[in-house]
C-alpha cells in the first residue's frame, strides 16, 4: 500500500506546478488552500453518506470510491503544505504499539 501512496505523492508533486489548464491537481493548487480544503470537506461528507448507505444496503462500492476521493484530496492538501504521504505513514507507524486511548490522552497534556 505504501508504494501506491509513494507513487501518488510523487505524481502530485510533479503536477503541483503544471499549468492549471493541463492538470486537475495543478488547478486545485492554483486556486489555493481554501479550495483544496473545500474539496476535502466535500469528499468527507460524501464518504460519510456513502458509509451510511452501505450500512443499510450492504453494498460498499460507493464508500470505497468516496474514500479514495477523500484520500486523494487529502494528499493534495498535504502536497500543498509541502508534506508527503510518508509523513502520515510514519505517524501511523509511531502509533502501532500504543493504545488509542493512551495516544489520545497524550494529546491532552500541556
Amino acid at each position: 500500500m505504501s508504494d501506491v501512496l509513494t507513487q501518488l505523492g510523487k505524481i502530485l508533486e510533479e503536477r503541483k506546478n503544471a499549468p492549471a489548464e493541463a492538470s486537475y491537481v495543478a488547478s486545485l493548487h492554483a486556486k489555493g488552500l481554501n479550495k483544496i480544503l473545500e474539496k476535502v470537506g466535500e469528499e468527507a461528507v460524501e464518504t460519510i453518506i456513502a458509509a451510511k448507505d452501505a450500512k443499510l444496503s450492504g453494498n460498499t462500492s460507493d464508500v470505497v470510491y468516496e474514500t479514495a476521493d477523500l484520500w486523494f484530496h487529502s494528499l493534495v492538501m498535504l502536497s500543498h503544505l509541502d508534506e508527503s504521504p510518508q509523513a502520515v505513514l510514519n505517524e501511523l507507524a509511531r502509533r502501532f504499539d500504543m493504545s488509542g486511548l493512551v495516544e489520545k490522552e497524550s494529546r491532552n497534556k500541556p
